[in-house]
This record gives C-alpha cells, structure tokens and sequence, in this order.
C-alpha cells in the first residue's frame, strides 16, 4: 500500500514539456557539450541516508538512462564542496545537482555553474537565494508536521499530562530544519499557548552533528534537573543522540525522528523512538534524475509546481513528494518498499519485535 501511494505521489509531477523559462542558459550549455551529469552530496554522518539510498538510487537512474556522471560528497566540509563543484564544471558537466551544506556557499556554486552555461539543480535542500532551475525534495513541512503530531500521539498514550518537550532542530544553515521547525511548531505552539504542554529546551543542532547532539541533549537535561518527557528530534541521528544520553539515565521518553533509518526503526522496534518519517528517497531520486537527464538531453522537463524562494522571492520549479509517518505497526511498511532490508533490520536483537511488528 505504501510503495503504491508514494508512486502516486511521484506521478503526474513530471511531465514532458517545453524548455523552462528560468532553465534556457544552462539548457543552450547542455546542448553543446556530450551529456554529463555532477552531483554533490552533503555529508555521511549526519544521516546514513546520502551515501545508503541517495547515491544508490542516482546512480541507478543515470546507468539507466545511459548517461555520464560523477557522484561526490563533500563530507560537510564548505571547502571542499566548492572544489568538488569547480573539478566537475571543468571535467565538463553539463547539469550540476548539489545538496547544498548552507545557502551561501551553495549560491556560490550555482551562479558559478549558470555563468559557464551548466543547468543547475537544488537536491534535497533548497540553496536560499539562488539560481538552481528546479529544486526536489519532499513537501517539508509535511515532515515537521507529521513529527509534532507523533510526538502528541506518543505522549497521549503514555497519558502524559503538562509534558515538558525539548527540542533538537537541525543544522542552523539548513533550510529543510527550518522548514521542519514551522511543521512541528504548527502542531506544538498551541499546545504550548495554552498551557496543556511545556515549552522546554529548544536548540539547533550545528552540521546535523550527532555527537553534537548528544553533548547539547546532556546541557538540556542538566538545564531542567531530568525533567524532559517528550523530545522532537529532527532526525533519527539526532533523536538516537537523545536515546543514547536517556539510557545512560535509565529513562525511556518519546522520541521523534526522520529518515526511517535502520538505526531509528530499530529504536522504534525496541520502544526507545515513538516515530520517524519516511521519505522514499528512491522516489525522490528518480525524480530529480529525470529533471537531470532531460536537461543534459536537451529535453527539459516541465513541472506542476513551483515553491518561493524565501530569500528571492523567485518561484522555484519544484517536484515535493508525500512524507510518511512511520510507527510500530508501519516498520514493516518501510522493508516492504525495499528502503531498509529486513537483514539490516532484523538483527538478532530485534528478531522478535520484528517478528512482532509483522516484518516480513
């Protein structure tokens, strides 16, 4: 059922179509040069996800479309990713795609890429202020949204009354945490307006850095004398820097996540997360392959939507897919849409609540 609502999702945003009007540079630059497609990833810290799904699923869809390309990851280093940036422009490529580490230094490279005629695509993260002729990612925040009410979910059950939640965002520099943040607080500001909940803690966590996390986490419990009950973590790194410093503590609280990671469904198997989200980044890769593909073959590609650029004001061609929540009674639902394998998962501390959770 999931993997047919998700490509639901997916269909229908891409359609064949005239060249866009914000894409005729980079579109003359692909034209006259043999196909080639650059893409840049973020990191592989932050979530296991880049290197796991995302450079899977790209590549897959480049081998079958029959194209050049070159994947790298700047492993959250600013520096780097411009080098990265500038090597692929020189090596040739025709469409660049990046997942931006912070909005300035990825505007640096999309104008860099638009001034030598490259198309330019934003992955994932939308580069603030810039000039990518399409941006995908997932309606983000849906994401958020689908956090706060888990994370009320989870502490209705447990009949938590005035529960006191603390807050672990994402990376200052990363639009998608804002993003996240305006879903949660969507769903969490009037409860705390009116009293039924506590605002505790609330910090951003520089990089996406776990370890960061747990260090900021250990400042917030300190900060409260222990007296958390709830924490929407923005992602499943994040919300197992939480688990980690909460077991040292002999507590077990409601934890949110993101990514659906094989760490963050074992936390949910094991009790230790109450939720994570799921965003079928198979999906979300095609997508933007697609996009990449029809630029680099000079057969661009229209789309239905478009999302404002905060910064510019610029209406940014768009594809943004459906997130999913995901619970106890869903894990299975993430291994049946092949996004985590029920080896990975099923380990043998958790073959049982597998078992339980009807993984198959």
């Amino acid at each position: 059922m999931l993997k047919r609502i998700l490509a639901t999702t997916a269909c229908g945003l891409l359609a064949l179509g005239g060249i866009a009007a914000c894409g005729e540079k980079g579109n003359d630059g692909a034209s006259s040069k043999k196909p080639k497609i650059g893409v840049i990833l973020p990191d592989s810290k932050s979530s296991a996800r880049w290197e796991t799904a995302d450079r899977k699923y790209l590549e897959a869809a480049f081998k079958a479309a029959g194209v050049d390309y070159t994947i790298q990851n700047a492993q959250d280093d600013k520096n780097a990713f411009q080098t990265i940036a500038d090597q692929m422009i020189t090596s040739g490529v025709t469409v660049l795609m990046i997942v931006n580490l912070d909005s300035g230094t990825g505007k640096a490279v999309l104008d860099k890429a638009k001034a030598q005629g490259v198309a330019t695509i934003d992955y994932d993260r939308l580069t603030l202020g810039g000039s990518a002729q399409y941006y995908v990612s997932f309606d983000n925040v849906a994401v958020g949204k689908l956090q706060g009410e888990g994370l009320v979910k989870c502490l209705t059950d447990k009949n938590v009354k005035n529960p006191v939640v603390a807050y672990l965002n994402g990376s200052p520099t990363d639009n998608n945490a804002t993003l996240f943040k305006q879903g949660y607080d969507s769903v969490l500001k009037p409860k705390f307006d009116s009293g039924e909940y506590k605002k505790g803690p609330d910090q951003a966590v520089p990089a996406w850095n776990n370890a960061t996390a747990g260090t900021i986490f250990e400042g917030m419990m300190t900060q409260t004398g222990g007296k958390i009950d709830g924490v929407l973590a923005a992602n499943d790194g994040l919300g197992n820097a939480a688990i980690s410093v909460l077991k040292k503590n002999n507590l077990k609280l409601p934890v949110t996540g993101q990514d659906a990671t094989a760490q963050g469904l074992q936390n949910i198997l094991a009790g230790d997360q109450c939720m994570t989200v799921y965003k079928a980044v198979k999906q979300e890769a095609d997508a933007a392959a697609e996009l990449a593909v029809g630029l680099a073959t000079n057969k661009p590609k229209q789309v239905s939507t478009t999302l404002k650029d905060p910064e510019s004001g610029r209406d940014v061609p768009s594809v943004l897919l459906k997130p999913v929540a995901i619970t106890f009674n869903t894990v299975k639902d993430v291994v049946a849409d092949n996004y985590v394998t029920k080896a990975e998962l099923c380990t043998a501390a958790f073959a049982a609540k597998c078992d339980e959770a009807g993984v198959k």
